[in-house]
């Protein structure tokens, strides 16, 4: 089980989740304006912490979401805090005299690279992020250091016994319930969304033809296969089980409407005219303790290695010398 970051991942993410970093700490004698923390003399400085937030920020614009200027300082304090714990842990992982083999490291470095296109695409990923080979190197050996601490100090610690399990399963049935579920094909006759009234009665008139055929006795795979236009008519219209709050819901309750082999009427979706066959069900069932039972061991390690790491850290912290200090104009005060 592993708590912190999945060294599979783009580097730029890892980046964004775990916080910056300098080739070197730097010394107390900095100048105070270039300090963003302090910890046990270990300077984390400002251009860490900014660039850590616009990791952040860049990677919540890739997904649409932009930090308002009245959320920057939560956020900054948030991502500062998240780079003194990185920084308390690696100096633990120090006092443990943990190491990392650079064959390690370089194996984690060609898998980052792998999942660029070209060297050349690699090389350009590292410039976007004001970033060195030479201290992605730095970066991913820290990372390592700290993982292997948490491991030796919790991971390889923590013990689940088997009455643990069944305790858990006993006591949280809802969450190992499985709700009903059918196994449904359809044809879909797609609906512009700015169709006028004769578009749709032309696409409705198409499949009230088909399914006449399929009335007829024809195959309703066969005519999915041909007339369908969902992604799924490659497969007959097979959409697989599913249960309620996965359809649009005209389209489910026509679906859980239905007994097997039973084909619905034409029901109206916003993707357009549909018809449906049922060609199985399951009624709702509890997932069985043995199959559960490793989902729940892993929940359990999960529960307890972040309660633990959470204690850990507030005695660190307590232990600590931490001066932290904010720009107040940068905190969008």
């Amino acid at each position: 089980m592993k708590k912190t970051l999945s060294l599979a991942m783009p580097f730029f993410a890892l980046l964004v989740l775990a916080g910056q970093f300098c080739p070197v700490r730097a010394a107390e004698t900095k100048p105070a304006q270039d300090k963003a923390a302090i910890v046990n003399g270990a300077v984390i400085t400002t251009r860490e912490l900014d660039r850590a937030v616009q990791g952040i920020q860049r990677s919540l614009l890739r997904a649409g979401r932009v930090v308002s200027p009245g959320k920057l300082g939560e956020l900054r304090k948030r991502v500062l805090e998240n780079l003194i714990e990185q920084e308390l842990l690696f100096q633990e992982s120090q006092k443990n005299g943990v190491k990392i083999e650079k064959a390690r490291v370089n194996a984690e470095v060609e898998r980052l690279r792998k999942q660029f296109p070209s060297k050349e695409a690699f090389e350009k990923g590292l410039k976007e992020v004001n970033l060195s080979e030479s201290e992605l190197r730095f970066y991913i050996t820290r990372q390592l250091t700290i993982q292997k601490f948490i491991d030796k100090e919790f991971v390889e610690k923590i013990k689940i016994s088997e009455q643990m399990l069944k305790d858990y399963y006993d006591n949280h049935k809802n969450f190992f319930k499985k709700p009903e579920q059918v196994r449904a094909s359809h044809i879909l006759v797609k609906i512009d969304p700015k169709a006028d009234e004769s578009q749709k009665a032309q696409a409705r008139k198409k499949l009230e033809t088909i399914k006449e055929r399929v009335e007829k006795g024809e195959d309703f795979n066969a005519l999915a296969r041909e007339y369908s236009q969902a992604p799924s008519a490659s497969k007959g219209g097979d959409l697989g089980y599913f249960s309620r709050g996965r359809m649009v819901k005209s389209f489910e309750d026509a679906a859980f409407s239905l007994k097997p082999g039973e084909v619905s009427d034409i029901v109206e979706t916003r993707y357009g005219y549909h018809l449906i066959k049922v060609t199985d069900r399951k009624p709702p069932s509890m997932m069985a303790y043995l199959d559960v039972k490793e989902k729940i061991r892993q929940h359990l390690k999960d529960m307890t290695l972040r309660r633990e790491e959470k204690q850990f850290m507030h005695e660190l912290k307590v232990k600590s010398k931490i001066e932290r200090f904010f720009d107040q104009d940068k905190e969008g005060k």
